[in-house]
C-alpha cells in the first residue's frame, strides 16, 4: 500500500492520478461506501481510496467508542493489505491531514480530527511508502 497525505486542496489527487493513471477510484466524495471497496478492487490491479474522513464521520454516528471505531478502520486497512497479498494488486490511500489547523470548537469535529489522526498513523504503519503532498509538492516520508 501507499499513502498520500496532505491538507485540503494540496494536490494529492492530481499527483495520484499522474502516478496511477489506470487505477480504479473508490471515493466517498462520489458516494461510495467504504465497505464496497471489495467490488471496485475486483476490476483493477490498482485501487485508489479517498474520502476517509467522510467514511469516519458516517461510522462515528453509529459508534460512540473511539477505540472500537479505530479497530474497525484498522480492520479495513488489514483487509486491504490481505487483498494486495492475495491478488498482487496495489491499494493507494489518500488521506486528508487535519492536525495542522485550528482545533475545532465542536466536540464532534474534534473527535473526527482525532480519529483521522489515528487512522493516518495506522495507515502509515501498514504502508510500504508514505508521501506528503503540500502545495502541490511531493515528499517521500518513508519507504
Amino acid at each position: 500500500m501507499q499513502l498520500f497525505i496532505g491538507g485540503a486542496c494540496a494536490g494529492k489527487r492530481g499527483i495520484v492520478r499522474q502516478r496511477f493513471d489506470a487505477a480504479v477510484w473508490h471515493s466517498a466524495y462520489a458516494g461510495c461506501r467504504l465497505e464496497a471497496w471489495h467490488t471496485a478492487a475486483a476490476s483493477s490491479g490498482c485501487l485508489v481510496l479517498e474520502g476517509w474522513e467522510r467514511w469516519l464521520a458516517v461510522r462515528m454516528a453509529n459508534e460512540p467508542d473511539d477505540d472500537g471505531l479505530r479497530q474497525a478502520m484498522a480492520g479495513e486497512l488489514d483487509a486491504l493489505c490481505e487483498w494486495e497479498a492475495r491478488s498482487g494488486g496495489e491499494a493507494v490511500l489518500i488521506l486528508l491531514e487535519m492536525g495542522r489547523g485550528i482545533v475545532p470548537l465542536l466536540p464532534e469535529q474534534r473527535r473526527l480530527r482525532d480519529l483521522n489522526g489515528w487512522l493516518a498513523q495506522d495507515a502509515a504503519a501498514r504502508c510500504e511508502r508514505v508521501w506528503c503532498v503540500w502545495h502541490g509538492m511531493l515528499q517521500q516520508l518513508s519507504s
